[in-house]
């Protein structure tokens, strides 16, 4: 079965929430995993109204790192959790929110990840995340499946240590440049999904809708990766 992950870092809802609507409507993802979710002023009502809007269930609890997972009506969602990363003086509080879904018998365990400008915070970050998620999927038999706002490029230490662990989905299969900041004129690759690499990557890339409803929704291009699972 072939299922679809995307991840999107949505500027806290501060540019036009009906054109955010409409991407993440047309993403038409089984899991979307959202950095920069609303996490201060009425947050829970905020993120609930969000589902409501676009037809998804807020899967994931609590709103540290502002992070967060969603579900489409296929991904039943079996299990979720959120942790706090490890603190560093002077810098934002980072978090994973993660939910294990179930699609047609296939399980993933579907994890949202926002790092740090910081390259020590980040690297450090990314391998706490990892392991987070290795434990969750263990526990429930699901195959991992990691949509980040990773803040450098594929270069770098945290995404080659990410890449190392699980597939860059747009790698394998791409679609599209990739590119995803800033979303008028997107210049670098700094957004993806990483899957485990027992699921085959079908594609991987942006979002097919107008222009003017990505750049006046986020800052951030959305990623949909096609991942298919089984036989």
């Amino acid at each position: 079965m072939t299922i679809r992950v995307a991840t999107w870092n949505v500027h806290g809802l501060r540019d036009s929430v009906p054109a955010l609507t409409r991407v993440v409507t047309a993403l038409r993802a089984d899991v979307l995993c959202v950095q920069e979710a609303p996490r201060f002023l009425r947050w829970r009502a905020r993120r609930r109204a969000l589902a409501a809007e676009t037809g998804l269930r807020l899967a994931t609890p609590g709103r540290v790192g502002g992070v967060a997972v969603y579900a489409g009506e296929r991904a039943r969602v079996l299990h979720a959790e959120a942790h706090a990363l490890r603190s560093f003086a002077g810098l934002e509080r980072r978090g994973l929110a993660v939910a294990v879904v179930e699609a047609e018998g296939a399980r993933l365990a579907v994890g949202s990840l926002h790092l740090d400008l910081n390259g020590p915070a980040r690297m450090h970050h990314t391998a706490e995340a990892v392991a987070l998620m290795e434990g969750v999927a263990a526990r429930f038999g699901a195959v991992i499946v990691l949509g980040a706002d990773v803040n450098e490029q594929a270069h770098q230490p945290a995404w080659r240590f990410l890449a190392g662990r699980l597939a860059d989905c747009h790698a394998v299969a791409p679609k599209g440049n990739g590119l995803t900041f800033p979303a008028a004129s997107p210049a670098v690759r700094i957004d993806a999904v990483f899957a485990a690499r027992e699921a085959r990557v079908v594609s991987c890339g942006g979002a097919d809708v107008p222009i003017a409803d990505l750049a006046g929704a986020s800052d951030h291009l959305p990623v949909i990766a096609e991942l298919r699972l089984g036989h």
